[in-house]
Formats: structure tokens, sequence, C-alpha cells
């Protein structure tokens, strides 16, 4: 590691509307997987940290749950701890999605960030989906608000202008000791990261609003003889009649799921990874503090 009077650091909140691409970019600027992703809103249910070595700055990325107007306490919650991570930040990266433009949710963290009196920088993502001429209109609109030191038009799943914000982001870091080691690219533990790669993978494969009726939590973790690990994990459904959908006929659509959740974990961990999934039902799992404790999420907001 660099002397660290030569280092720089800082933390930089993601903020942004459910599926605008917070979670793709954080992972394309660590370079590795630290957040799920899928086309599904609200996917990311709790702050996440990415870090990322750039020369002698280290960049701690705060992967925020999307900004929505809220209806259930998961989502009070969720959006609580969005606004949260911006609160913790040194300083904050409005990310609006090129083709949605200002909606609704847009419209809503705009105000906010206006009452706060908070000057953020802004990525445009998604600009390869979307005309030029749009783009400049869209851009022009965002920068007369006045809330934006910069902006940038990118794509975080091609990585178009990606590079040229990353030296923008290590420019603004301060002077300071890097404040993880620098092999580590997440402070998310292994069991809560094992989860969230099966809970992906449960987005991935079920449909309309089922995914928003589950959870996943790391029951066991054994580590074996051979150095591969056997990792228990139970998905938590709201009804009996869900829990026969994420079973499947004859139990294909479970045994699908912890095949894709297995061959990720194999290569998230660089080692063998079994995994055992059982499914229960637990009405109302939403309302359960336990559950916020272990998403880092306040019960009360």
């Amino acid at each position: 590691m660099t002397e660290w009077n030569e280092t720089k650091c800082g933390f930089i909140a993601i903020l942004g509307a459910p599926n605008v691409g917070k979670s793709t970019l954080v992972n394309r600027l660590v370079g590795a997987k630290v957040s799920i992703v899928s086309p599904k809103v609200q996917t990311t249910r709790t702050r996440v940290l990415g870090i990322c070595i750039e020369n002698a700055a280290q960049l701690i990325f705060i992967d925020t749950p999307g900004v929505f107007a809220p209806k259930r306490r998961l989502d009070r919650a969720m959006v609580a701890s969005a606004w949260g991570g911006v609160a913790d930040a040194d300083s904050v990266l409005l990310m609006i999605d090129a083709t949605r433009g200002l909606d609704a949710d847009c419209t809503i963290i705009l105000k906010k960030l206006q009452e706060q009196k908070k000057t953020c920088m802004l990525a445009i993502n998604k600009i390869d989906l979307v005309d030029k001429q749009k783009l400049l209109a869209l851009a022009e609109r965002l920068n007369e608000t006045g809330l934006f030191s910069d902006i940038y038009m990118i794509s975080a799943e091609t990585g178009d202008g990606v590079s040229d914000l990353l030296a923008r982001l290590v420019d603004n870091a301060g002077p300071g000791p890097w404040m993880y080691p620098e092999d580590q690219i997440s402070d998310m533990p292994s069991r809560l990261l094992a989860a969230e790669i099966t809970r992906e993978k449960l987005y991935l494969q079920l449909h309309q609003e089922l995914p928003y009726a589950t959870t996943v939590e790391t029951e066991g973790w054994e580590e074996r003889d051979d150095g591969s690990v056997t990792i228990s994990q139970i998905i938590f459904v709201e009804k009996p009649g869900q829990k026969a959908i994420v079973l499947g006929k004859g139990g294909s659509k479970i045994k699908t799921i912890g095949e894709s959740s297995r061959r990720e974990l194999t290569d998230l961990f660089g080692r063998p990874v079994h995994v055992k999934l059982f499914v229960k039902v637990r009405e109302k799992w939403g309302d359960d503090p336990e559950r916020f404790r272990d998403w880092g999420l306040d019960f009360n907001a």
C-alpha cells in the first residue's frame, strides 16, 4: 500500500430511482460482483459497500436501495437507508435512466436534494438506448436545476463513459488513509452475500410480484475437508401457494435456482460450493424486526 500521506479516500453514495443501474455501475467500478442485479425494480434492499482502488485513491461506493414512493414497512426502510447513505457519504452521484428521463421517482429525488441544498454529480445512464438529441435535451433540463457540479453520459452495462467518471471521482477524493485493506472489495459478510446471490436467482426465475414476497436466509455454513463449503439456505415465502411455485413441478424450479446460485457462488468464492435450499412459509416476514437487522435496515423508519 502507498504511504498514508500520499493516499486519497472517499465515500461516494450512488443515489437513484429503482432499476436505473446503480448496482451495475458499482459492480463495474469495483471490477467484481458485490451487489446483485436483476431487471426487476427494488432488487437492492440494503446499503452495499463496493471498494475500488484507482492509483493512490480508495473509493468506497455506497450502493443504495432505489428511492421511490414507499407503501410497505420494508419500502420505507429501504428509502430511509438510501437517504442515510447520502448523509454518510463525502459526495453523491445521482444516476438517472436516460430511457425514463424525469419520471415521478426522479422528481421526488430532485425535490429532496433541493430541500437539502445538496450539490452532487450526475450520471445519465443507458445512453446506448436513447437518441443523442433526447440525451442532450435531458442533460440541459437537469443542468438547469443547479444541483449538479458535473454531468456524465454513461452506459454502466457497456462501460461507455465510465472511465471518465471514475477519473473525476478520483480527483474529487480527499487526502487521507485507506479505510479498508487493498484486497477487500466489499463489507458484506459472506453468508449475507450468498443469500443475496440466491435471491437474485429468485428474481430472475420468478415472475410478477412473487419475488417481492420472498427472502433468503443463510442458515448453515459448513467448511469441508476437501476445501469446499456447503451453504444451507432457507427461502421464506408468505403463503403456501407461493411455496409450490418456488419449488416447481417435481422440484424443478428450486433445482434450477440452486444450480444457478451454486455456479455463481463457486466463481465468486473461488472454490467448490454446494447449495442446499429449503422453502418455508413465514407469513408477514416483511414485518419481522430480525430480518431488518440482518439487512442493516431501520425497522421503525
